[in-house]
């Protein structure tokens, strides 16, 4: 990197550490400009002309006062990495976030108990990262059948749009969690839903997200979340596998609603050691 981008880059960082952003979003922007990823910003050459530094350094600064307004980096520059891939999204779609590739990584271990072909159903599908890193990471070793939920119209956007990006096999039903795939059993169901307690204010940042992706429709954020429970009951055959995320204080009320219908209930914690997602197993 030259030092007129370093400085550049410098410039671009300071004005986000005033409103306490990280400085990787300063990085992210930048690369997206010179279309280059995060780690070639750092190692690579970019030979520039003066035109170019110029168009560069202004549409930089437009970017960064765009993030100062709170806009999230993943919709300005388009898209959003997750495990090993990078998904589009945009206004409309929850942003997949670090937390949720655990809940992959235990869903992937269990595949092993399952024979092929398994049908997992993805409730609540969104921007598809849980269903398509499922998808691509299991490709010649496990035959899966993938069906993605998504009621939202302004989510399935996104999903069709990465489901093509990515040209896989995943079948989309636009429907909710109540009404979708009557009188259909599959193997595995996995979810990421709306848990946010109704009560409970959002950083900045989330507000630029829908809010029908985040809140869980009652004070204790369980109301949404009960429905996919139920709906998991429904689909899953005897011995499917269970795996929905929450947040760190509502894994009892998930036990207490599971221990109906599924057994091992197991909490599992994320990347900082908080309790973040719940597996069981249809009885």
């Amino acid at each position: 990197m030259s030092q007129t981008l370093r400085d550049l880059l410098k410039a671009g960082k300071s004005r986000l550490e005033e409103k306490k952003i990280s400085p990787v979003d300063a990085e992210l922007l930048l690369a997206h400009l010179l279309g280059a990823t995060r780690m070639e910003l750092h190692a690579k050459q970019f030979d520039l002309s003066e035109s170019e530094r110029e168009r560069i350094a202004s549409e930089f600064s437009e970017l960064i006062t765009e993030r100062l307004s709170g806009r999230p980096t993943q919709y300005i520059i388009g898209e959003a990495p997750f495990r090993y891939l990078m998904f589009d999204v945009g206004e409309g779609v929850l942003i997949p976030r670090p937390e949720t590739e655990l809940l992959v990584d235990e869903v992937l271990h269990q595949l092993a108990r399952y024979a092929d072909p398994i049908s997992i159903v993805d409730l609540g599908s969104g921007s598809g990262a849980i269903a398509i890193s499922l998808v691509s990471e299991t490709a010649k070793k496990k035959d899966l059948r993938v069906v993605a939920v998504e009621k939202n119209a302004g989510a399935l956007k996104w999903l069709n749009q990465n489901i093509a990006k990515f040209d896989l096999p995943i079948r989309v039903v636009h429907a909710s969690a109540h009404d979708a795939l009557e009188g259909v059993k599959c193997d595995v169901v996995v979810a990421n839903p709306p848990y946010v307690p109704s009560i409970q204010e959002l950083p900045e940042e989330l507000r630029h997200e829908p809010a029908d992706a985040l809140f869980g429709g009652s004070i204790d954020g369980m109301a949404i979340p009960a429905e996919f429970i139920e709906a998991a009951a429904r689909l899953l055959k005897s011995g499917g596998l269970f795996a929905c995320e929450h947040n760190e204080v509502q894994g009892p009320a998930f036990a207490a609603l599971l221990a109906k219908d599924f057994e091992s209930i197991a909490l599992h914690r994320d990347l900082n050691d908080r309790p973040r997602f719940t597996t069981a197993i249809r009885r």
